[in-house]
């Protein structure tokens, strides 16, 4: 094993402030930027390291930035999201990095040279992997690995540049870094999840080999994780809408995903704790799902028509919480859909991602939830799969997925989530007011989407 890397890191006075004009304009463009159509007014340097000295051909700064917008119509002030930004540092860049700049620097210690995104430059990206190889210490930085895995050096790096909310890099066919863009101290469920699921000897997630980290004041901050690479695997969202769009059926690979989400519940109900779920909990829960479904009212007013039906679907698991009835809860994917998934050539299943969903609060995140809270997600995926083949296709399609997909979770967990209708009703009506309100927001050419379940679920008893 290497020995960890300690090097003393240091940035000149004023970088982010001859960053500043550059980053205003360059970053609410970038698609994992959360604050999207508010202004930035401002930054503020949380860390700076640098990683490779800008004093020869290539400069290479690891900067943590909270940038400062006009708070929401009717939200509290908000210090502003924190973002990790690696900063490439060149006189000039070739023609082959011309999509990662960000600009030209007119004034202080970089002045006269090109900054640009760092991660489409094979170099930065080398030395990210050689610092988790080597457990390296750079300043606030922290590279760990876990104990008994090995990096190979001189792997090629490739930004892969599909993703939103995050960033990836691949290394060769054998390792991806994702590398969390807005970040938040505190334990961070995407490392936190795999890890236990790895030490369970759950093979339903790839398990962690490295990550690293910034120690901040007393605080620790998760910045990203080194993870196998999957090669071959399927999105399993791009590969339902290659089987619907050739009129295949998906109802085997449902049923096949089923097993796997109930494969990783029940790998972590067994290594994290487990609580029951009684009349307060529930009752706070009920209230929390109609406070979502009001405010979206407010802000979506297509939705207001069916506000009080949908409201019946929170009242209902509130009545049965109150005759008595309890649920477990436990630590869940949180963010769970078709594009968190991926399939193995063989056929076999994997989840990612469980960051949860990146809006909520860490600490919510964390928090333990009923599994079918996963189920609900997966079934409004299966809708939105099947929607985007037209109607006609929509509604036959996406029963059978998730006829499929519950069959299939209740092989694994001894339990169908459909026994359940009043829980699975409120937490499919809670994520569809959820997209209502998003895709009002960012696609509203979706719209229709989220509405049609949403008049479904009004007009029905149990679904």
């Amino acid at each position: 094993m290497s020995e960890a890397v300690t090097r003393t890191a240091t940035t000149s006075p004023g970088l982010l402030a001859s960053l500043d004009p550059l980053l205003r304009e360059w970053l609410p463009r970038q698609r994992w930027f959360a604050g999207k159509g508010r202004p930035v007014t401002g930054f503020s340097l949380v860390a700076a390291t640098e990683l490779l000295p800008p004093d020869g051909k290539l400069g290479l700064y690891h900067l943590l930035v909270r940038a400062h917008q006009p708070a929401q119509l009717g939200a509290e002030p908000h210090p502003g999201d924190c973002y990790q930004l690696l900063i490439g540092v060149r006189e000039a860049l070739p023609p082959r990095l011309a999509p990662a700049l960000i600009g030209h620097v007119e004034e202080g210690p970089l002045a006269g040279h090109t900054v640009y995104e760092a991660l489409y430059d094979p170099r930065p990206a080398e030395v990210l992997l050689e610092a988790l190889r080597s457990q390296a210490r750079i300043g606030g930085l922290r590279f760990d690995r876990e104990p008994g895995r090995e990096i190979r050096a001189g792997l090629v790096p490739r930004l892969l540049t599909a993703e939103q909310s995050n960033s990836s890099v691949v290394y060769g066919d054998t390792f991806i870094l994702k590398l969390l863009r807005r970040v938040v101290p505190g334990v961070n469920p995407d490392l936190e999840l795999p890890l236990a699921l790895a030490r369970e000897g759950c093979p339903r997630v790839p398990a962690p080999t490295a990550w690293m980290r910034a120690e901040l004041a007393g605080e620790s901050y998760v910045l990203g994780v080194l993870q196998p690479y999957l090669q071959g695997a399927s999105d399993g969202w791009e590969l339902a809408l290659r089987e619907l769009a050739k009129g295949e059926d998906f109802g085997a690979e449902a049923r096949a995903l089923g097993r796997a989400t109930a494969e990783v519940h029940t790998a972590l109900a067994r290594a994290l704790p487990t609580v029951t779920l009684g009349r307060t909990q529930m009752e706070l829960l009920a209230e929390g799902m109609i406070e979502r479904l009001e405010a979206a009212a407010q802000a979506v007013p297509v939705l207001r028509p069916h506000v009080p039906a949908l409201h019946s679907a929170f009242t209902a698991l509130a009545d049965l919480a109150a005759e008595g009835r309890t649920w477990t809860a436990q630590r869940v994917h949180g963010d769970l859909h078709l594009g968190q998934c991926l399939r193995s050539p063989g056929g076999e299943w994997w989840l990612i991602d469980f960051e949860g969903e990146p809006a909520r609060p860490l600490a919510e995140r964390r928090m333990p939830q009923p599994p079918v809270r996963d189920v609900a997600g997966m079934l409004r995926s299966f809708d939105y799969a099947a929607h985007s083949a037209g109607p006609q296709a929509a509604e036959d399609w996406a029963e059978t997925c998730r006829a499929a997909y519950c069959s299939g979770y209740a092989e694994v967990s001894g339990r169908d989530p459909r026994t359940d209708p009043v829980l699975l009703r409120a937490y499919e009506t809670d994520k569809a007011i959820y997209e209502v309100l998003y895709e009002a927001r960012h696609r509203p050419d979706w719209l229709s989407v989220p509405m049609t379940a949403i008049e479904r679920y009004a007009t029905s008893d149990l679904f």
